[in-house]
């Protein structure tokens, strides 16, 4: 295919991703590094990658500076399984857990995916990969009600947490499956260099999320569109250019990133980068990273540009990545030697 075609491709699915965004109905979590969680990014890069398998992880504290922060946590493995159905088809196969914390209700969103895809390659160009996958899951949602206050206990003259609150929680605790699925392609230039594109839809299934059995209730589709593009601008430098849009019913974000790095070590892929980002309407990010050899880890600090920046004093997130790839170690195969018939 040739690279034209493969451009067409990616702005079909930008198109897509945000028309279907537009007629989407909690917000989901988010994150400042949206490449370096794939997975969660959009399930069909399920073993889109590499190498035999896959491990990344995220942990991201946000806005430290008001009384209660926020917090998350993101890990997710997967692997691949080549030559299936043909030479050039590949299914990939993944796992996902996600961990989000907020507000003096400590409210708690427990997330379970296990991502699948089915990429195929194509004989004539074999640079070209796209992936279709599936995310079915099970999310649940809790809060605690320990350090919460309500008018109810004010006795006159003061607070008494011993005073009864006069509400009534049916339940602290809501469990529901969930469904997304997404598409992806990749095109692999030269250099180590390459750009992926893809779309996604989460929440296929509009679990009701109240904790009051109220009906109408329901979580909204998201949807997702990325754009990410390396590209050695010499031997020893490269570019990277990352571009991000999620929809979720009233919510909206759009990140652009851009980085340069540096390589120190060709043979053993060791290299450091830095750059900046932007969550449109609400945040300036700064980006340093390293790759080590198999290992990628990366650094993003959130400052604070909304109007939330009064409580914030600036002072956004700080949120850290890593992502290890595993190689299977080579299957030893005996030198062959020549038996003599005459001894």
């Amino acid at each position: 295919m040739k690279k034209s075609s493969f451009i067409l491709l990616t702005i079909s699915l930008l198109l897509l991703g945000e028309g279907l965004g537009m007629r989407a109905f909690a917000q989901d979590i988010h994150l400042s590094q949206f490449w370096a969680n794939p997975l969660y990014l959009n399930p069909a890069q399920a073993g889109m990658f590499d190498g035999d398998y896959r491990v990344a992880g995220a942990f991201r504290n946000q806005w430290r500076t008001v009384p209660v922060n926020y917090t998350t946590f993101s890990i997710c493995g997967d692997t691949k399984y080549n030559n299936v159905l043909s030479q050039y088809g590949t299914v990939g196969a993944g796992v996902i857990f996600n961990n989000d914390n907020s507000g003096d209700s400590r409210y708690t969103i427990n997330q379970f995916y296990i991502p699948l895809s089915y990429i195929q390659k194509f004989k004539g160009d074999t640079n070209l990969s796209v992936s279709l996958g599936i995310s079915p899951g099970v999310s649940n949602l809790s809060f605690n009600t320990k350090k919460l206050t309500y008018d109810d206990q004010f006795n006159g003259d003061a607070y008494d947490p011993t005073l009864p609150s006069g509400e009534y929680y049916p339940t602290q605790s809501k469990t529901y499956f969930d469904l997304g699925t997404g598409l992806a392609a990749q095109y692999k230039l030269k250099g180590l260099g390459y750009i992926s594109a893809g779309t996604s839809l989460s929440h296929l299934t509009r679990p009701n999320v109240s904790f009051f059995k109220t009906e109408g209730v329901d979580l909204y589709m998201k949807s997702n569109s990325y754009v990410n593009f390396k590209y050695p601008i010499k031997e020893l430098l490269y570019l990277h250019l990352d571009a991000m849009y999620e929809h979720q019913g009233p919510f909206h974000e759009t990140i652009l990133a851009g980085r340069i790095a540096y390589v120190l070590d060709k043979k053993d892929n060791i290299s450091v980068n830095a750059g900046l980002s932007a969550r449109l309407q609400d945040a300036f990010i700064l980006l340093l990273g390293m790759d080590y050899k198999r290992l990628r880890c990366g650094v993003a600090y959130d400052i604070n540009t909304s109007n939330f920046k009064a409580a914030t004093n600036e002072r956004g997130a700080i949120e850290v990545s890593l992502l290890y790839i595993i190689n299977k170690p080579p299957v030893f195969t005996p030198k062959k030697r020549s038996c003599p018939v005459d001894m």
